[in-house]
């Protein structure tokens, strides 16, 4: 059995039979999971708000397409910021202020903090509209249910310039039969 807190910085891809629409064919990436929930956001659900209208400061910083991505269903009235700091994964090296590694070189940017002071060090960066999240027991509920396969996350995935083949990209690489879900139909039933 995987320990609860193992999953942090890991991806939640959704399984064809996943019937909640929030999660079809996403790609979540976990920031938090332990005894008393789980949070992530999801990488492939880009929004037509540009990252300019509301984060005017932080819209030079953001990767293309350089618009704001529903991070889940939850609190939409808020972002978060995901940054990749290249070389953010090693050991001994000061991290930027403003911010806090997740996993490897991915973490969370402080919104809050002047756009400058990660400017020089960030690879790439991803603002959200909400995230996603599940309460104690919930996920690995889920997880149970056969609802979503947990596979690396890469720093990559985080500022993928085609948000939309995500989902058949990270399948595509699993080095098992999980590859072969990449293939799966939009709709199996005109198969």
């Amino acid at each position: 059995m995987t320990e609860v807190s193992s999953l942090t910085g890991r991806l939640l891809v959704a399984t064809p039979a996943l019937a909640d629409p929030n999660f079809d064919r996403a790609v979540v990436l976990l920031l938090d999971h332990d005894a008393k929930g789980s949070l992530g956001v999801v990488l492939n659900r880009p929004t037509p708000v540009e990252v300019e209208d509301i984060l005017e400061g932080w819209a030079e910083l953001a990767g293309e397409p350089g618009v704001v991505f529903q991070g889940g269903p939850v609190a939409l009235d808020s972002a978060l910021g995901i940054a990749v700091i290249p070389g953010g994964g090693m050991s001994g090296e000061r991290t930027p202020l403003g911010w806090r590694r997740v996993h490897g070189a991915i973490g969370l940017v402080d919104l809050e903090a002047p756009p400058e002071l990660l400017a020089k060090a960030l690879g790439s960066l991803r603002i959200f509209a909400g995230y996603s999240g599940w309460g104690p027991g919930q996920l690995q509920d889920e997880l149970t249910d056969g609802a979503w396969y947990v596979v690396e996350s890469e720093p990559g995935d985080v500022s993928s310039p085609s948000p939309e083949r995500l989902w058949r990209e990270v399948l595509r690489r699993q080095r098992s039969e999980l590859a072969m879900v990449a293939t799966y139909p939009d709709d199996p039933s005109l198969n």
